[in-house]
């Protein structure tokens, strides 16, 4: 079945089951492989994605559910969120092996454009979600704050965490 997807702001075409998963849409239809596999019910955050700008997994988002919706990958242009989180991560070193880190990064970006000032609680609350093989929460949450810091206007904390 035909399905008309805004996928980064570009509208494409794609003839699909309406049960395939968005993350197979993505990946093989449209060819944006930043989004990754990582356990394909949900439940790790290696494949999230925004949804008219809510985090979601796309491994388990049938593609007849995003129709009309606006989509944004990893693969994007960066929000405003995300090139201020994408430079954090920088600073701080925040990935290890990085696997994860298109889920975390789409993730925390959403969360920052509804929370630009995050808590530690909202934080760990929002991003309980995606895991990290490497143990690295400690670095993903103060590249957060240190993505919202800089996104106010103030100097970013960098250093190490």
């Amino acid at each position: 079945m035909p399905y008309r997807l805004t996928v980064n702001g570009r509208v494409h075409t794609v003839d699909a089951d309406p049960d395939t998963p968005l993350l197979w849409v993505l990946r093989d239809e449209l060819q944006l492989t930043g989004t990754k596999f990582g356990c394909g019910i949900g439940a790790c955050g290696a494949c999230t994605v925004q949804l008219d700008g809510a985090a979601v997994r796309s491994c388990s988002l049938p593609v007849s559910a995003a129709q009309g919706r606006a989509i944004r990958t990893i693969d994007a242009e960066p929000s405003r969120e995300l090139a201020a989180l994408q430079a954090a991560w920088e600073r701080l070193n925040v990935p290890q092996c990085g696997y994860c880190q298109s889920g975390q990064l789409m993730n925390a970006a959403a969360l920052l454009a509804a929370t630009p000032r995050p808590t530690d609680a909202q934080i760990d609350a929002a991003m309980a979600g995606n895991l990290c093989r490497c143990g690295t929460y400690q670095r993903i949450r103060a590249g957060i704050h240190d993505a919202a810091q800089a996104l106010a206007g103030g100097a970013p904390a960098g250093g190490d965490a």
